[in-house]
């Protein structure tokens, strides 16, 4: 069974789209967790812990991560993780050519879908392509304002990047392995796509901290009911300032965006 196969089972077990970012910024963990030997891997746990009967994926994002302890503290997340039977897709946006590019797609042995750039062609995402049982999931319209400084521009068809990456991302799909990153702060852009490619799952960031269109985010981020709405800071900083009780307001954050992306999903 391959990535979406998955997703797809999971969304039917807890009916949720929920895609929960686990982006461990340690200049917010609670002051009780810095004790820890791997205080990302503690609030990690308790995260999971509070939020897994609403998750339909874990998103780590790999930049809370990059130093020794960090990927300590990634791989028993992972782990845990899959302990609860949620599928763990990693935030990397990995591409290079070569060896390099082969080196990155070695992560797909420990998650079970990883995010990746396509500037630098079809050659430099093979790898990850290749693997019929990974999620690939290409940026494409991202959330960030700065986003249309390169998506945006038009190229001599008419068209802008971003079409032709959405374009190139269908054609690339020959494992139906392949989805998009797509903001969930430009709903027009979102509708416009979902029309393109109309069988492409979504990964939509945006909503929670920086604002994005739920209802927007489900009508055309799901293709066949399969889709992922992510929040990473609106969850797991929902109760930063309740101490040693901020895992219970992660949950409730969670169970709360679950049930306003289902109003949308009926």
């Amino acid at each position: 069974m391959n990535f979406f196969d998955c997703v797809q089972d999971r969304i039917r077990t807890v009916d949720s789209v929920v895609s929960v970012g686990l982006d461990p910024d340690p200049s917010r963990i609670p002051d009780h967790l810095r004790e820890y030997d791997l205080p990302r891997w503690a609030f990690n746990r308790r995260i999971i812990d509070a939020t897994h009967e609403h998750a339909a994926v874990f998103k780590p994002n790999a930049a809370f991560y990059e130093d020794p302890d960090g990927w300590r503290a990634l791989e028993e997340t992972i782990a845990y993780a899959h302990g609860k039977d949620v599928p763990v897709l990693l935030d990397a946006k990995r591409a290079d050519i070569g060896n390099t590019t082969r080196q990155y797609a070695q992560m797909l042995e420990t998650v079970d879908a990883i995010t990746v750039n396509p500037y630098m062609g079809r050659d430099s995402l093979q790898p990850f392509l290749a693997d019929e049982e990974a999620g690939v999931f290409v940026l494409c319209r991202t959330s960030n304002p700065g986003g249309a400084d390169i998506q945006d521009l038009e190229l001599e068809t008419g068209e802008p990047v971003y079409e032709r990456v959405a374009a190139l991302a269908d054609l690339w799909n020959e494992n139906e392995n392949v989805g998009l990153v797509v903001g969930a702060t430009q709903p027009a852009e979102l509708e416009e796509l979902r029309e393109q490619v109309p069988d492409l799952p979504f990964l939509v960031p945006g909503i929670g901290a920086q604002g994005g269109d739920a209802e927007a985010a489900v009508e055309y981020g799901l293709a066949d009911g399969v889709g992922l709405i992510n929040s990473s800071r609106g969850i797991i900083f929902a109760g930063e300032e309740d101490g040693e009780e901020f895992a219970r307001a992660s949950g409730q954050a969670a169970k709360q965006l679950k049930k306003q992306l289902n109003r949308y999903r009926e």
